[in-house]
């Protein structure tokens, strides 16, 4: 796939310029289960999910512009309707723009390790965001994450379930890859290669 350029207009920003959640069902046209996808990188996952979903709206945050434009213009180009890209960090819009309770699912495919010990503060997946982020679920909302990065998969496993999130297989256990999940354009490098992938499917108790 080539690299995108940077395109001329922002998307989303008018979602992240509101003090209090959109109206999601005048956002999309119609309604249906709200899911969102923190960091969604070259747009390979929310575009194939979107496709194979057509009754779920879907937003995907991407703090990098050209990746956030170029998903969002590939999106328009196929018709679809059911997927908003935001240009932002999710950390500071995701409180304001989703309601308590108003999420279905939550994605975080392969997040940014952030190496450097000065930097660990930037990584997605915070005791206090974490936390955030559950009480933007519905009772029996999923969290589906995935990274290649086993040290850090671990820590973020074991954050998200000392807030709370329920993991159905027991604490501290990944999930075995399942062939009916959408890859994103990275994991589709891994399941070519081989190379380990560590999958988490949580659920907030009901």
């Amino acid at each position: 796939m080539p690299r995108p350029r940077l395109l001329p207009d922002p998307v989303g920003l008018h979602l992240i310029a509101q003090e209090t959640p959109p109206d999601w069902d005048a956002e999309f046209g119609f309604p249906g289960p709200l899911e969102l996808e923190i960091g969604s990188g070259a747009g390979g996952h929310a575009l194939e999910y979107c496709r194979r979903n057509p009754t779920i709206r879907f937003v995907a945050f991407e703090w990098r512009k050209k990746y956030a434009r170029d998903t969002q213009e590939r999106a328009q180009k196929a018709g679809m309707k059911n997927l908003r890209v935001v240009e932002s960090d999710a950390r500071f819009a995701v409180p304001r723009i989703f309601a308590a309770g108003s999420l279905s699912a939550i994605h975080l495919q392969f997040p940014d390790p952030w190496w450097k010990r000065a930097h660990a503060k930037r990584a997605v997946v915070q005791p206090d965001f974490a936390a955030l982020l559950l009480t933007r679920l519905a009772p029996g909302g999923r969290f589906d994450m995935r990274t290649d990065v086993e040290d850090r998969a671990h820590n973020m496993l074991s954050i998200l379930e000392s807030v709370g999130f329920h993991n159905p297989l027991g604490s501290g256990v990944f999930h075995p890859y399942d062939p009916e999940e959408v890859p994103s354009t990275r994991e589709r490098r891994y399941l070519t290669s081989g190379e380990p992938v560590y999958r988490a499917r949580l659920v907030k108790p009901a």
